[in-house]
């Protein structure tokens, strides 16, 4: 169980992303110094960056956990990778997990809007996707075929994901896109099936 030394550090890192995000989505990430931030939670700005290297870092590591997320799942299943991929992404789907695009709780929705309307965040999940590349081919072998089947895998993964993210940011429902997330998810993992 974690001390309450450990406690107040997680408060606070948890108390400076969401004013964050909350600044940012209201007035855009260019807007907002992290000082304002930094007042908002009643640290200072060295405090701040104690916690966060970069101000990309006060919203991006909300989707850290899911760094090199392909890459462990290949490597706890005994299925092929684009089966294992494949059964993945459609258990995210019916959970409507936010990194299948599918899920259209108003602040989900807010956060991907300010990440792909925001050209630092975009460059900053751009590394994020471009590391979970790198640790996948890895997972695969590391040769010449592992990284384009890493390739395959995750960039068919991202566009499905972003094509669900646009039709909930053009205002369907997450539950009136699920049958066509998933028809499409089905076409593009069949697609992938002779490769893996």
């Amino acid at each position: 169980m974690a001390g309450l030394r450990e406690r107040k550090k997680q408060q606070t890192h948890d108390a400076l992303s969401e004013a964050a995000i909350e600044l940012f989505v209201k007035h855009g990430f260019y807007s907002v110094p992290v000082t304002d931030i930094a007042a908002v939670v009643e640290v200072s700005k060295p405090t701040l960056f104690k916690y966060f290297p970069s101000k990309e870092d006060l919203v991006m590591h909300r989707i850290e956990d899911h760094r090199r997320e392909a890459a462990r799942v290949v490597e706890a299943s005994s299925a092929p990778p684009a089966a294992a991929l494949r059964a993945y992404f459609l258990a995210g789907l019916a959970d409507r997990e936010p990194t299948t695009g599918l899920n259209d709780l108003p602040e989900v929705v807010a956060y991907y809007n300010l990440v792909f309307g925001t050209p630092a965040l975009a460059t900053r999940l751009r590394e994020f996707m471009d590391d979970d590349e790198r640790a996948l081919a890895e997972a695969l072998g590391g040769d010449l075929d592992a990284e384009l089947l890493a390739a395959q895998l995750l960039s068919t993964r991202r566009i499905l994901a972003y094509r669900n993210w646009e039709a909930i940011s053009h205002g369907q429902s997450a539950d009136d896109r699920y049958p066509a997330a998933v028809a499409e998810a089905e076409q593009a993992f069949d697609r992938l099936g002779h490769v893996s």
